[in-house]
């Protein structure tokens, strides 16, 4: 019966060779002799050796492994994220490790112990809804792996990021509501630890400012993304003595299933209520009607993570981000508009 892993050693010991000669027949060292070397290549395909990558990696103190951590991954935003990094990584000669930690704090800290028994070389992070105590993160920064936040950012944390101009974005989404003469638009936030949620959250209530909207706090919920509520503060809002026209949420999901709700209601979108979402996930083009939203460069994102992840790697000077300020990239959004918002023929 083979053995689970075949080692050099097993190699080395059924040839009756040495360690070191087997492995520089693997490599195809010159000084091994061709016999010798073609009955370790025969040994090594009759038993399926691999090579370790982790323990060559070891020795050359790099593994040319990459982790990434992701709270979720049932939208097509991280996802595509994800991609957008690997394609980097995967030009650089890197490999990575996802790791979905289903918006679980303690999921996010069992998956950040693993990349770090895998010795990666970095690690690219967006953090869970739960996440409020950075410890974990911050043990990386003091083992001096490099690492690199991307959507969800921390506070606590000055380490190199990648985000879109949530407020701006929110701004502008909540301004082409009033512009379409909604007037009580409604808000359903993500969670208030978030930063995303916290920038969103200003940019609709600054729109409503500058255009003298008083804010109803009957009209802004913040949620935990748990879309199975959504049903219900959707029916909070329908049920005011003065409901809402118009709702902007803080993703694509939240949206969509609010318009399950609304539909359900009898109610007409846009002419009812007009519904905004934010990311641009496939499903916005999909459901019907098409979904306005906040479009973000999600591939790009990806792309500019790992960018700036291998910079710290390659980097022939210790970044310390405890003295100098980590770099950010900011990205620009585009909103998308549809027949949410907006009928066919522009009514």
């Amino acid at each position: 019966m083979k053995s689970r892993y075949i080692s050099i050693i097993d190699l080395a010991k059924q040839l009756h060779i040495s360690k070191s000669t087997v492995s520089r027949a693997l490599t195809g060292h010159p000084s091994v002799h061709p016999e010798t070397r073609r009955r370790v290549l025969e040994l090594a395909q009759k038993l399926d050796y691999q090579r370790n990558p982790l323990a060559l990696g070891l020795a050359r103190n790099n593994t040319n492994i990459i982790g990434i951590l992701v709270p979720e991954i049932m939208s097509t935003y991280f996802p595509s994220v994800i991609i957008g990094a690997q394609e980097v990584l995967h030009e650089a000669g890197y490999h990575a490790i996802i790791c979905h930690n289903n918006e679980s704090y303690n999921a996010e800290v069992l998956n950040t112990r693993l990349l770090l028994s895998y010795h990666v070389d970095g690690i690219i992070v967006s953090h869970t809804k739960e996440t409020r105590n950075f410890d974990h993160f911050q043990m990386i920064q003091r083992r001096g792996i490099p690492l690199v936040f991307f959507n969800r950012t921390s506070d606590e944390l000055n380490v190199p990021h990648v985000v879109v101009d949530d407020y701006e974005a929110a701004f502008r989404a909540v301004e082409h509501l009033i512009k379409i003469g909604r007037r009580r638009i409604a808000h359903l936030a993500g969670p208030d630890s978030l930063i995303n949620t916290r920038l969103r959250q200003q940019g609709y209530l600054d729109a409503l400012k500058k255009h003298k909207i008083p804010v109803d706090p009957d009209l802004v919920i913040s949620y935990d993304l748990t879309l199975e509520k959504v049903r219900i503060y959707i029916k909070h809002f329908l049920g005011l003595p003065q409901p809402p026209d118009a709702l902007f949420t803080i993703n694509d999901p939240t949206a969509i299933a609010a318009m399950e709700v609304i539909r359900q209601k009898g109610l007409s979108i846009p002419d009812d209520i007009a519904v905004v979402g934010f990311s641009n996930d496939l499903s916005a083009r999909l459901v019907s009607p098409g979904l306005t939203t906040v479009a973000q460069p999600t591939f790009e994102i990806g792309r500019e993570a790992a960018r700036l992840l291998l910079q710290d790697i390659n980097s022939t000077v210790k970044n310390d981000y405890s003295v100098k300020k980590a770099p950010a990239v900011m990205l620009k959004t585009k909103l998308i508009i549809r027949e949410s918002t907006v009928q066919k023929g522009g009514k």
